[in-house]
């Protein structure tokens, strides 16, 4: 028999009695375990099993995933990924960038400029649960910045910091010839210098209107918001030939939602529980480099 799901389980504790616990939820659906491989590195612990399942379809494996999902194992993660994608030739790789990419929500630092950080937090945290909608949330807490002078944005390029293995991630992906984008509803002044470091194939976030050495309170243009990130990873897949069905999404909110639906694995990265709820496959833990894994990389 030849694999055509790989079971990729990854987390801080991949035990023996957690595995099993695994091995008899694939069996009661089918699944037949062909293989078994380990690894680690001293971080996280990564199990592979490559499996058979007799309905590989898009609605076999969501069944699947769904069984897994609601018998949730201590200690680790699980995600289930078509054969087709882990050996695909060419990937494509598209990251949110707040609280994904990165550790800090931008905008949030911004705020500290302006005393309004918490405010500004508690209007974010709303908006990634989807509670508010992600264009009006936007331009309210950018009004906030309003007559802060630009210098700001130097200051808080100063303080963002790169997710755990975001750079391996990307290092890895590069290395094997794929294709890594990002596309972020935070702002070009601060991915800019990230993308350009990272070497990132492609990248899109809002730009934060200067005027006089000033932060207007404004963006310029179309908002980045839930819709756009769908149509850049369409887009960008198109551009480089690389089918919809041989990408991965990573992100953490509910305006990544559409993209991680249109991805061929969408991964819910340290994320809110809507996300969760409806993405392929979630990490969480601290290590972002655990998509490598997820993707065959």
């Amino acid at each position: 028999m030849t694999s055509n799901v790989t079971a990729v389980s990854y987390g801080l504790n991949v035990s023996p009695t957690g595995l099993e616990q695994l091995r008899s939820i694939l069996a009661a659906q089918g699944a037949a375990v062909l293989s078994e491989t380990s690894s680690g590195d001293g971080r996280y612990q990564v199990q592979m099993a490559e499996l058979q399942l007799p309905d590989a379809t898009a609605a076999g494996l969501a069944a699947l995933r769904h069984a897994v999902a609601e018998s949730p194992i201590a200690g680790f993660d699980t995600a289930l990924v078509p054969a087709g994608l882990r050996s695909a030739e060419r990937k494509l790789l598209i990251m949110d960038v707040d609280s994904t990419l990165i550790q800090q929500e931008v905008i949030e630092l911004l705020a500290a400029y302006a005393g309004k950080r918490e405010e500004v937090a508690a209007v974010t945290e709303a908006a990634m649960r989807g509670e508010l909608d992600f264009t009006q949330s936007l331009h309210a807490r950018v009004a906030v910045l309003a007559g802060l002078p630009a210098a700001v944005v130097d200051s808080v390029r100063k303080e963002v910091k790169l997710s755990l293995g975001a750079a391996e991630l990307v290092a890895a992906f590069k290395a094997a010839g794929h294709v890594v984008a990002v596309v972020s509803g935070g702002f070009n002044q601060i991915l800019e210098p990230i993308a350009a470091e990272l070497g990132l194939d492609y990248w899109q976030a809002n730009e934060l209107e200067i005027v006089d050495g000033e932060l207007t309170g404004k963006v310029l243009g179309a908002v980045v918001d839930r819709a756009a990130k769908e149509k850049f990873l369409r887009e960008w897949s198109a551009a480089e030939g690389i089918a919809l069905e041989h990408t991965v999404a990573v992100g953490d909110g509910a305006n990544d939602l559409d993209m991680l639906g249109a991805a061929g694995i969408g991964v819910a990265f340290n994320a809110k529980p809507a996300v969760r709820a409806v993405a392929d496959a979630a990490v969480n833990m601290p290590y972002l480099d655990a998509v490598r894994h997820v993707a065959g990389v």
